[in-house]
């Protein structure tokens, strides 16, 4: 089933953004290119399964470039794209965020 988007950027940038393993990933991929293994050991709790299903849904819908090396044993990068490139202030916002929450927990 085809993914449908208004023409609204909040809409838009929320499905984007839809799940938590999303915002992980691309938390990660923030900091440059990482290969599947590395992706599954940073991100705690997500199985193989999951992973690959978000990072499918991530590069159709132009946020994340996968990247495909003719090797054995097969060899996959993945990074972000432009578009991708373009989430960053809203995570280094959730970043600054929970950390603004960090600081007013420990003055209580």
């Amino acid at each position: 089933m085809a993914k449908v988007y208004t023409e609204c950027p909040v809409e838009y940038t929320a499905s984007i953004l839809s799940n938590k393993w999303k915002c992980l990933i691309l938390r990660d991929l923030l900091t440059g290119t990482k290969r599947f293994n590395e992706l599954n050991k940073s991100i705690i709790g997500i199985s193989a399964k999951v992973l690959t299903e978000n990072l499918r849904e991530l590069e159709s819908d132009g946020i994340v470039k996968r990247k495909t090396y003719a090797v054995v044993p097969p060899k996959v990068e993945y990074s972000l794209s432009d578009k991708g490139e373009e989430l960053k202030p809203i995570i280094d916002l959730m970043k600054i965020k929970i950390s603004n929450r960090e600081l007013i927990i420990k003055k209580e």
